[in-house]
Parts: C-alpha cells; structure tokens; sequence
C-alpha cells in the first residue's frame, strides 16, 4: 500500500486497479481494511482504528483515495465533497482515439442501470438521469492510444467511462464501456492524478499527486513532460 499524504486528521493512499475501497457483496477485503492495519501498526493502537469513508473509485481503477482519520475530519470532508468546487480532483485516461476537440466540456444526462452495474450517457433529458459534467484536455499520444486529462464537475456512478464511450472514446481495458479486450490485471487505464482540498482542521491548501501503475502504456506517458 502506498501512502501518499497523512496527517493526523486524514490519511491519502495510492489505489492500485481490483482493491475495493468500502466491502461490497463479493466479502473481499478491502482499501480501508488495509488502512486501518497500517494505522493500528504504525501507532501501536490498541482496539478498532477509526476511517471514515469520503469519497469512492471503481474497482478496476487506480489512483488517489482520501480516508478521514477523525470524526471531525470526516464531517468537513464530506461537506467539502459534497459542495461544488470545493474539492478538485484530476484524472488520466488512457483511450483509443483521439479525441476531434483538444479540450470540451461534456454534458450529458446519465441513467444508471443497476442490474447491469452499468450507466448510460444520453444527449438528451431523461426522466431517470441525472446531469453530469466534466472537462477533458488532450495531452500526448503514442503509438496506438491517447492521454486525457479530465476534471469531474459532478460525481455520477461511472461518469468518465459513460461519457467518454458517449463521445466514441473507449478507455483502454473497459470492456464494459466498449474497449475490445480487458487489461491482465482486470484493471482499467482510468487513474485519478489528483485531488486539491483546503485541509478540514488547519485550512491549508493541500495538493496530492499519485504515480501512475506501472505498466508499458503508464510508462510511456509518466515519462513525458506533461
């Protein structure tokens, strides 16, 4: 597990694609299980760990996941999560194409299908949907995929896999939004970069960047100057 910021209030760790962060139906263990053992070791704690749940990733991708370690961090953060603008969070994409714009802002209203763990993105309003918007900006290619970088300014369920398979982009390993084959590690080439926050207790501004997975298609694009 890799650790990228921690204070006594809150705690930033660096998911890797297939961890769950909060248990679902499979049992598995999960990010936050993982957390709370690190924490009970590093501080010799006797008895339970408090870690509250702020925010989620899907299970096959990696990147920045903000655990609060106090119950007070965890009622700001949420407040923070859940007020527009307060929290910025940046994600990579690895898709298939290149997309006709450098840079658009998507609006699409999403539907979500649970008994296919599945949404759609459609251009227009749905009785069910819900609105959902982000920004991407194209940042370098290679041979056969292209980086994106996207800001989220709505947190839907799938929302950059929906929207981007709306526009004809297909992230690489997402079998489910319309890429042909799946990654060996079941994963997906979605990560999310970044995250920028006022600190819920000092007020600091707090900027945390997370590596990228270590794989030929990751490597190629961490090692540019983007």
């Amino acid at each position: 597990m890799e650790v990228l910021y921690e204070d006594n209030h809150i705690i930033a760790v660096n998911k890797r694609c297939g961890d769950i962060v909060q248990g679902d139906k499979t049992g598995d263990p999960t990010l936050g299980d993982d957390v709370k053992d690190y924490l009970k070791t590093k501080y010799n704690k006797p008895g339970n760990v408090f870690l509250g749940v702020t925010h989620r990733l899907d299970r096959p991708t990696s990147g920045i996941v903000l655990f609060a370690r106090t119950s007070k961090a965890l009622t700001r953060l949420n407040k923070l999560f859940s007020n527009k603008g307060e929290i910025r969070k940046t994600y990579w994409a690895v898709v298939d194409k290149r997309p006709f714009k450098e840079t658009d802002t998507l609006e699409h209203w999403l539907v979500r299908y649970p008994e296919k763990n599945k949404s759609i993105a459609y251009s227009n309003r749905r009785a069910n949907g819900k609105i959902a918007t982000l920004t991407y900006r194209y940042l370098a290619s290679s041979d056969r995929f292209h980086l994106l970088e996207i800001e989220l300014h709505t947190g839907r369920h799938h929302q950059i896999r929906a929207q981007l398979a709306a526009i004809g982009l297909h992230i690489k390993g997402d079998l489910k939004y319309g890429f042909p084959r799946s990654n060996k590690d079941a994963g997906i080439h979605l990560h999310a970069r970044s995250i920028e926050f006022t600190h819920p207790v000092s007020q600091e501004k707090i900027s945390i960047t997370a590596p990228t997975p270590r794989d030929a298609v990751w490597d190629h694009f961490s090692q540019m100057k983007l």
